[in-house]
C-alpha cells in the first residue's frame, strides 16, 4: 500500500494569520496585504499532478486525518491506491472513476509572503482547451514530471503533454516555471541523482526555447508527491519522518518546493491602468454572480460598471474572495461580483468587465503577430482562408487568416512581404478575422488580453500577440 503522507505539527508562523487590515466606511474590511498568485501545475498525463496538490493542502492543514482515511478508503475500493492524495483534488465522480482530472480544480493555500490559488490543470491529451483556461488565468506554473524510468520519456516525446503544456504555460503568461521532478521515490529512481540530473539535462535547452531560464524565472526541485518529500519538509532534514539518506546529494541548504514557492518574484500588475476583468463563468446565487480575475485596475464595492461586448451598464454590490467579503479588489485577485442589471444568461465566457468611461475594444478583425508551432500533419500549411479556433484570456471563438502580410526569418530577421504560405517555425504577420465580435487589446498596452494560442483539431498549431486592432464594434 501507498505510504501515509507524514505531516508533522503545524508551527505558529507555519499557515500565517489571515491579515485583513483595517475595517472600511462600510464595515467590509479591504483585502490581504500579501501578494495573490496563481500556480497551475501542468505536465503529462499520470505525472502526479493531482496526487502533488492534494498532498500540498494536507501538509498546510486543509484536510484533516480523517478526511485522508475516507478517500483511502474510496480509493481502495476502486482498486486504485495511490490516487487517495488525488481525490482531494479531483472532486467529481467521473474523474475520480478514471482517475483523470476533468475540471479545473481549485484551492488555496498560504505561506508567510504570499497566498496562492492551485489551479490543478488536468494533463489529458483530450483535455487541453481546460489546461488553457487554467493557464490563462495562472501568474506561476509547477510542471509534474515523472522520473521513473519510462514515464519521463513518454511525456517528453512527440505525442505527449510536457512540451505542448510548458509552451501554452509560457504563451498564456506563465512567468515563472518551476520544475518538480516527482516519483524520486519509486523503485526505478530511488532518490538516483543521476537519474534526476538525466531529466533535468534533457529539459533544459527545450525549457530555454520557451523563455525559461535558471537564474532568472526557473528552478528545479526533486520531489515525491506521494510520501511528501521535498514539498513543505526537506528529504535531507533527519528530523523529518520521511528523510532519506539516499537524497543526500540534494543537501538542506537546497530549497523545498514550498521555499521556492514563497520566493518567487512576479512583477505586480498596474491597479491605476483600464479595469479589466475577463469572466470565466456566472451562475444564481442570492443574485448574479460572476467570475473572473482581475488582470488590470481595481474595482470597488458599489461601483458601476460596463460588459463588454454586450456594452450593458452592472452595479458591484459584493466583491468575494472564496467567502470573505472585501471593499475593493486589485489586479491578480480571482474573485467573484455579485451584480445587478444583467441576467447570468446574458453573461459569457469571455465578456470583460471594465470602467464606463474606459471600455474594453471589441473587435472582429485584428493584425497580429503569430507564431506558427506545430501544424497538423494533414495541413502542413496555412494560407489565406485557413480556418481554426482562437483562445484569447476567457474567451474561445472560431477565426480565420484573411490575409499572410509578411514573414520574419528568424536567424536572419530578414522579412517577406504577402508570402503565398507559411509552414512549421515561422514568425508571420496576417491579417485575422473572428467569427463574432470579442474583446481584445494591443499586446503592448494589457499582455492578458492581447495574446492568444490557435488550436486545430485539438492540436495547438500556434501562438499569438495582437499587434493592431482593425474593425472596432
Amino acid at each position: 500500500t501507498p505510504q501515509k503522507p507524514v505531516k508533522q505539527p503545524a508551527s505558529s508562523q507555519d499557515v500565517a494569520a489571515k491579515k485583513k487590515g483595517t475595517m472600511g466606511d462600510s464595515g467590509v474590511p479591504p483585502p490581504d496585504s500579501r501578494q495573490h498568485l496563481n500556480i497551475v501545475f501542468i505536465g503529462h498525463i499520470d505525472a502526479g499532478k493531482s496526487t502533488t496538490c492534494g498532498n500540498i493542502l494536507y501538509l498546510c492543514g486543509y484536510v484533516d486525518e480523517r478526511t485522508i482515511e475516507k478517500y483511502e478508503r474510496e480509493a481502495r475500493d476502486r482498486n486504485r491506491e495511490s490516487w487517495f492524495l488525488a481525490f482531494i483534488m479531483d472532486t467529481n465522480e467521473e474523474e475520480r472513476q478514471k482517475g483523470k482530472t476533468v475540471e479545473v480544480g481549485q484551492a488555496r493555500i498560504e505561506t508567510s509572503n504570499k497566498r496562492f490559488t492551485i489551479l490543478d490543470a488536468p494533463g489529458h491529451k483530450n483535455y487541453v482547451p481546460n489546461m488553457i483556461s487554467g493557464a490563462t488565468q495562472a501568474d506561476c506554473g509547477v510542471l509534474i514530471l515523472s522520473a521513473r524510468k519510462g514515464e519521463f520519456e513518454t511525456g517528453f516525446d512527440r505525442g505527449g503533454q510536457t512540451r505542448e503544456h510548458t509552451l501554452l504555460a509560457k504563451t498564456l503568461g506563465v512567468s515563472h516555471l518551476i520544475v518538480a521532478v516527482n516519483k524520486m521515490d519509486d523503485h526505478t529512481c530511488d532518490w538516483s541523482e543521476s537519474r534526476y540530473n538525466e531529466v533535468v539535462q534533457k529539459l533544459r535547452p527545450f525549457l530555454k526555447t520557451c523563455g525559461f531560464v535558471e537564474g532568472r524565472n526557473l528552478n528545479f526541485v526533486p520531489i515525491s508527491g506521494l510520501v511528501g518529500q521535498n514539498l513543505k519538509y526537506h528529504v535531507s532534514d533527519p528530523s523529518y519522518k520521511g528523510y532519506s539518506a539516499k537524497a543526500s546529494w540534494y543537501p538542506v541548504s537546497q530549497p523545498t518546493l514550498f521555499q521556492l514557492l514563497d520566493s518567487v518574484e512576479i512583477t505586480t500588475f498596474d491597479d491605476k491602468a483600464s479595469l479589466r476583468i475577463p469572466l470565466t463563468g456566472s451562475y444564481r446565487d442570492n443574485g448574479v454572480m460572476c467570475m473572473g480575475k482581475v488582470e488590470s485596475g481595481t474595482i470597488s464595492t458599489g461601483q458601476t460598471c460596463l460588459v463588454m461586448p454586450q456594452k450593458a451598464k452592472v452595479k458591484v454590490q459584493n466583491i468575494l474572495f472564496d467567502d470573505d467579503e472585501f471593499a475593493y479588489a486589485k489586479p491578480g485577485e480571482n474573485i467573484r461580483l455579485r451584480i445587478v442589471g444583467l441576467e447570468e444568461d446574458q453573461i459569457s465566457k469571455g465578456s470583460v468587465i471594465c470602467e464606463v468611461d474606459r471600455p474594453c475594444p471589441v473587435v472582429t478583425e485584428f493584425i497580429a503577430m503569430v507564431q506558427i508551432i506545430d501544424l497538423l500533419e494533414h495541413r502542413p500549411l496555412i494560407t489565406s482562408g485557413y480556418f481554426c479556433v482562437m483562445h484569447a484570456h476567457s474567451v474561445v471563438v472560431e477565426m480565420q487568416f484573411h490575409k499572410l502580410l509578411e514573414t520574419t526569418d528568424k536567424v536572419t530577421k530578414r522579412k517577406k512581404a504577402n508570402p503565398t504560405f507559411v509552414k512549421n517555425n515561422t514568425l508571420v504577420t496576417a491579417h485575422l478575422k473572428v467569427s463574432s465580435p470579442i474583446c481584445l487589446e494591443v499586446f503592448d498596452n494589457c499582455p492578458q488580453l492581447g495574446r492568444f494560442t490557435m488550436r486545430d483539431e485539438d492540436k495547438t498549431i500556434a501562438v499569438g500577440k495582437v499587434l493592431k486592432l482593425i474593425k472596432t464594434e
